[in-house]
């Protein structure tokens, strides 16, 4: 561990972690990446508009990386306690790194084809599977405990801040020159993502861990310790602790209903309405997810300042509904500015939902089981996501408006059923201190 002057610690305490030479290479090295995805987003969306015209296309595309990600996630966050979690985030870089830097000479010489995006979607599927939880596997080894949370909050604020600006000057560029650069530069942000991760000390080996309990018990120092139980032990063992706990489960159940409803319309129906409906360029797309970031980064710094709300869990569910009644209104805004102002609210509250739910999760559940429930809580963000893409993807072509119409309905739906199960009581629980949580684009946390 790099040491730490006493003037560091004094002031500015979400940039103390900065200090620390592993720590600031990940960031660095994220950071850039961060706004890679960004500029891929609208570069993908867009290439795959001008190939078909089609929101169905653009659904499968995104389906092709959602479906081996969603089957995968849970399996990775169990390799992330078996294989060093730099090891697993250089190979995931390296991968996604070559292959958009591929589509990316496809795209400037105008031979990219939908077949090769479908491809390309299927690999970092795999990959983000095998990234995320890895990325909240190495913090906890190059960062000491009692700087965890100001790095924590350090790395979200700073993705929350790459979905504000990101889409932005990725909209501009590739108006002005097409998708192709746009990829280019996703292609070189992961390359200064595994040369940061290459440079590091630290996260090369996993942590020591404490002795099996069964070898402790026995007596007999010398005595083998009973054989380490397998991946799809210790994933049943994560499931079986979350299904038993009444508000872990209804958690779970929300978030896969709230994503099965808001992910594949933001992501398929966004850009149609900025192409088809208000036959608009890629930069108007891009300050619509804009608005959406800088809502979600405003909900975030609220819910992470604010002591916790006397009926906590009511009023997430009444942020819910507004959420809900936002999609709707989308389906029936008549102009691209309306839709950036409905966007930036819902992104408020999708901001606070995420910071104060995660932030229950991590006081609620035993330490011992942390990391594989929130692989289920990952999964529940991703799970649905194939569905909720195809389904966006299918509709969008015939109605957009009943799309996003839809899309509320079933979030006002989902919020009944909160109330109707006590979930609200459930909430309100005292939770620990807050750890912001960034949304991407395509709904749950990135």
């Amino acid at each position: 561990m790099d040491a730490v002057t006493p003037t560091t610690t004094s002031r500015f305490a979400i940039l103390q972690p900065l200090v620390l030479r592993d720590f600031r290479l990940v960031w660095i090295g994220q950071a850039v990446s961060l706004l890679g995805d960004q500029f891929h987003f609208v570069a993908l969306a867009w290439l795959v508009l001008d190939l078909t015209g089609s929101g169905l296309a653009l659904g499968g595309v995104l389906m092709a990386a959602s479906i081996p990600r969603a089957i995968l996630i849970v399996v990775g966050g169990a390799l992330a306690d078996r294989i060093p979690p730099r090891r697993l985030m250089l190979a995931s870089d390296i991968a996604r790194g070559v292959t958009v830097g591929i589509l990316a000479g496809l795209a400037l010489t105008g031979r990219a084809e939908l077949w090769q995006l479908v491809v390309m979607g299927i690999v970092f599927g795999i990959a983000d599977a095998l990234f995320f939880p890895a990325m909240n596997a190495i913090v906890p080894q190059i960062v000491p405990v009692e700087r965890l949370p100001a790095a924590n909050g350090l790395t979200q604020a700073t993705g929350q801040l790459t979905t504000l600006i990101g889409p932005v000057i990725a909209g501009v560029l590739v108006a002005l020159v097409g998708s192709g650069a746009a990829f280019a530069f996703d292609a070189v942000s992961f390359a200064i993502a595994a040369l940061a991760l290459l440079a590091m000390r630290g996260g090369r080996t996993l942590p020591a861990r404490d002795p099996m309990p069964e070898a402790a018990s026995a007596g007999d120092p010398s005595s083998p310790a009973p054989p380490k139980a397998g991946l799809l032990a210790d994933i049943r063992a994560g499931a079986a602790y979350a299904a038993a706990d009444p508000a872990i489960r209804t958690l779970l159940l929300l978030s896969a209903a709230f994503n099965l409803a808001i992910n594949g319309p933001i992501a398929v129906g966004l850009p149609w309405l900025a192409d088809q409906r208000f036959a608009a360029d890629a930069s108007v797309f891009g300050l619509m997810i804009a608005g959406f970031g800088l809502g979600a980064l405003v909900g975030a710094l609220v819910a992470g300042s604010l002591h916790q709300a006397p009926r906590q869990g009511t009023l997430l569910l009444v942020i819910a509904a507004g959420i809900g009644v936002g999609m709707a209104l989308i389906g029936i805004a008549p102009h691209p500015l309306v839709v950036l102002a409905i966007l930036a609210v819902m992104g408020l509250g999708i901001g606070y939902i995420n910071v104060v739910v995660m932030a229950w999760l991590q006081a609620h559940v035993e330490a011992s089981m942390l990391g594989r429930v929130m692989g289920l809580t990952m999964l529940a963000s991703f799970g649905l996501g194939p569905i909720s893409l195809a389904a966006a993807g299918a509709i969008v072509d015939w109605s957009a408006t009943a799309l996003f119409v839809g899309a509320g309905a079933l979030v006002l739906v989902t919020v009944a059923f909160g109330f109707g199960t006590g979930a609200r009581h459930r909430l309100d629980l005292s939770t620990r201190s807050t750890t912001t949580v960034t949304v991407s684009p395509t709904g749950g946390p990135a």
